[in-house]
């Protein structure tokens, strides 16, 4: 598991950790409990601290976070409303867009392998948007292309007038005599 924390303090698994000491009691071994899956299901998480005092848990990307309230833990997955749930443990922010969030009371378990199946979706559903980029180099190089001058605005060009002018009188027929055909000349067949 890697670990980020601001340089000189403690890092944020750290952080975690002394939260967790402090809120004590079910809060604090609910937010234990649900962690220690977390690592479970994903190894190579980060263990991050945001937002003056948020545990979170990222993998290219946030998972989740986790929040302790007086009647609940709420872990909040962002991107939750993008993952399939057969677990059915999102119970709380089901009207939002985007994220979703399990709310855990006082003697409630969590279905772990269900949780654990919602920790790997959201790390595959964070990898995808993240564009790998490719370690072929280019056969040849391409030129640089010369820059090119700004071009002037082009001025509004004025709507056309309507023509005055009389229109054109259909052709007549021509009265010439058509053309005789030539004849051969006798020295040709000869």
């Amino acid at each position: 598991m890697k670990k980020t924390g601001a340089s000189g303090g403690p890092s944020a698994s750290e952080l975690i950790s002394q939260r967790i000491v402090d809120l004590g009691g079910w809060r604090g071994e609910t937010l234990a409990r649900m962690r220690k899956l977390i690592q479970e299901a994903d190894p190579d998480v980060v263990e991050e601290w945001k937002w003056m005092g948020t545990p979170v848990w990222s993998h290219d990307g946030i998972i989740c976070t986790g929040e302790s309230y007086k009647e609940v833990v709420k872990l909040t997955f962002i991107k939750g409303a993008s993952l399939m749930d057969p677990g059915k443990l999102f119970n709380s922010s089901l009207e939002g867009n985007a994220r979703r969030a399990i709310d855990i009371r006082e003697g409630e378990q969590v279905d772990a392998a269900a949780f654990k199946m919602l920790i790997r979706q959201a790390i595959a559903l964070n990898s995808e948007g993240k564009a790998k980029p490719s370690k072929a180099k280019p056969a040849v190089k391409a030129k640089t292309a010369t820059k090119a001058k700004p071009v002037a605005k082009a001025k509004p060009v004025a709507k056309a007038k309507p023509s005055k002018a009389k229109p054109v009188a259909k052709a007549k027929p021509s009265k010439a005599k058509p053309v005789a055909k030539a004849k051969p000349s006798k020295k040709a067949k000869a």
